[in-house]
């Protein structure tokens, strides 16, 4: 579902997690620009108005809570036959994650964990709320290490009527409590059960109650008494030890109850871990009563009454004992009969022998698929990106390697294939300015270069096509070929050579050639041309112009070499007087050089 949006809203990132009643996605709200979690009932409850329900009030329970160890929900709601609730993301892992992968915790971590978890739980009890599943997987760990509650897809109000559905157990079987198990009455002290259990296995990493089915798990929560965790871990204080052997009382009187009784126990043992505080509830307790001195003898006839009296409540209690030990031993026998029913009816049909699961991983997923349905799996694929396993190969398997199984139509693999890497949509930007196809490319997470060429139908500096096509899927980053217009194509001509030609021919010869006559150099001159810009069999586009520079023509000088020189006369004053014949030839002699540095037009 990748890809898809909800409500408008909503875009479905990848799949982060899944239960038995619903898938959970990453998704980014594109009103609030956030990243949220959104659940999605599975497909195959869409049409179950029994999971439908129970799927709302998951929505309803949580939308009355706040408390920053409960998940947030955002919103809720369904399009044509998607069902979903909005939620906090959180960016971390599951409890039983961190088990898996850390084995088991320290217990003053774990203590702090519980106490977190514990805090929720009473939040959730004050409003009338009973989780009924808590377990590892619905514990969410931030990087921070805050732990928060989550799933709640199973919760009810409380009321007089809180016990199991009619026909069905709900709840996890390793978790949950004995009497979830019966299909007796739930109620807070349920949840405190479960919560003992999460304690026992953080701090010893197993569950107290294995087996190998359901069933045969289930009846151990009613009937076996658990090992003692400090027998798995010798290290371990004995008040931690008190904490979960009372939390895990098969009768509910038992156990504490209150998640606050609980709180305060665990916040004691973390300064306190030697124990010797952790108490056994007493509901049995008496008022203070007035006796009377047992020898008065203003009482003896009385005592003896007391006594007859004290005889015959004796016979009562007793008679009324047999008929509850008759129940007790009936009810036993009913539970131990639904429950040989429910395994003959699991496996009557084939007893299959025990084989060991393979490893996949790495495995092209057609391939296993094909194999592992002969074996009788039921197959549920997940596509997941990934930037280095290459498309259609195996990432993960849902049921590890080496874990034993039977064949047959009841075992349910899920597999997570790699889609490769991300893909991204070449976008159509052709007849865009080639600046905003560059801005569009880039949007969709790709790169681009720019080629330019001649194009008849397709104005200058519009995008022609692009390689890859649009539309095309490539894997993000791909590099995009932009090809822009660069107009219609102009013929290219040659310069025809106009060195030694007059300014009239070097014209023609340019008109002829389709060219204009650009600069001459220097202007208004004329002469003989001897140099020219571009030069001579350069090729050009039609129509350019070219300049030219010309050896302008020079005016013969006048020969004054013979003529004789006026001896020059000085008055008394001082003044000095010329010939007029000398001022002629000065000023001839001037015009020569005037006409040496300027142009002469004839």
């Amino acid at each position: 579902m990748e890809g898809q949006v909800l409500g408008n809203r909503y875009l479905l990132l990848e799949k982060i997690g899944g239960g038995g009643m619903a898938v959970v996605y990453k998704a980014k709200c594109n009103l609030l620009n956030r990243f949220v979690a959104i659940k999605i009932l599975r497909s195959e409850f869409t049409n179950d108005e029994e999971f439908v329900k129970r799927f709302k009030v998951e929505a309803q329970a949580v939308a009355s809570l706040s408390h920053p160890n409960v998940v947030s929900i955002y919103d809720v709601g369904h399009q044509d036959d998607i069902h979903y609730i909005v939620m906090e993301y959180v960016d971390g892992m599951t409890l039983k994650e961190f088990i898996n992968k850390h084995g088991a915790i320290n217990w003053q971590d774990a203590v702090k964990i519980t106490i977190q978890i514990c805090s929720a739980i009473e939040h959730a009890h004050k409003n009338n709320i009973v989780h009924r599943d808590i377990k590892p997987h619905n514990i969410l760990l931030t990087k921070d290490g805050i732990a928060k509650v989550t799933d709640f897809g199973i919760a009810r109000a409380v009321t007089s009527s809180t016990i199991t559905m009619v026909g069905s157990t709900i709840g996890s079987v390793h978790y949950f409590s004995p009497e979830q198990a019966r299909g007796g009455f739930i109620d807070e002290k349920s949840d405190l059960y479960s919560l003992g259990i999460a304690l026992y296995e953080m701090v010893t990493g197993k569950v107290p109650f294995d087996g190998d089915t359901p069933v045969s798990v289930a009846l151990k929560h009613i009937q076996e008494v658990p090992v003692e965790p400090h027998k798995h871990v010798p290290s371990l204080p004995y008040g931690v030890n008190e904490i979960i052997m009372k939390a895990i009382q098969k009768e509910q009187n038992l156990r504490y109850q209150s998640a606050t009784s609980m709180i305060n126990d665990l916040n004691r043992v973390l300064v306190q871990p030697q124990g010797g505080f952790v108490g056994v509830e007493n509901f049995n307790g008496q008022s203070t009563i007035r006796m009377k001195p047992v020898n008065s003898p203003r009482n003896a006839n009385e005592s003896r009454n007391n006594e007859y009296n004290k005889n015959n409540d004796a016979k009562k209690e007793k008679k009324k004992n047999y008929v509850a030990y008759w129940i007790a031993g009936i009810t036993s026998i009913l539970v131990i009969a639904l429950a040989i029913f429910m395994v003959i009816s699991l496996f009557s049909k084939t007893i299959q022998p025990t084989y060991k699961m393979d490893n996949y991983v790495g495995r092209e997923y057609e391939a296993v698929k094909i194999e592992l349905e002969e074996k009788g799996f039921k197959i549920t694929p997940t596509m997941k990106v990934s930037e280095t396993v290459a498309k259609g190969i195996i990432i993960d398997q849902s049921i590890p390697p080496g874990t034993d199984y039977k064949s047959g139509n009841y075992t349910s693999l899920e597999l997570t294939v790699s889609s490769g890497p991300k893909m991204s949509k070449v976008p159509e930007v052709k007849d865009r300015e080639y600046r905003e196809a560059q801005s569009e490319i880039e949007a969709n997470n790709l790169k681009y270069k720019i080629e330019r060429e001649f194009n008849e139908d397709v104005a200058a500096d519009y995008v022609i096509r692009t390689e890859p096509a649009a539309g095309e899927e490539v894997e993000e980053g791909t590099e995009v070929t932009i090809y822009v217009s660069k107009g219609a194509k102009t013929q290219r001509i040659k310069v025809p050579n106009l060195v030694g030609k007059t300014e009239l021919e070097a014209q023609k010869a340019l008109a002829d050639n389709k060219l204009q006559l650009g600069n001459i150099i220097p202007a208004g001159g004329k002469g003989i041309v001897n140099k020219q810009l571009p030069e001579a069999y350069t090729e050009v586009e039609e129509g350019e112009s070219v300049t030219i520079w010309l050896t302008v023509e020079q005016a013969p000088a006048t020969d004054t070499s013979q003529e004789p020189t006026l001896p020059t006369d000085t008055s008394g004053d001082g003044t000095e007087t010329k010939d007029p014949a000398d001022s002629t030839q000065s000023d001839v002699q001037t015009n020569n050089q005037n006409n040496n540095g300027t142009n002469v037009t004839n």
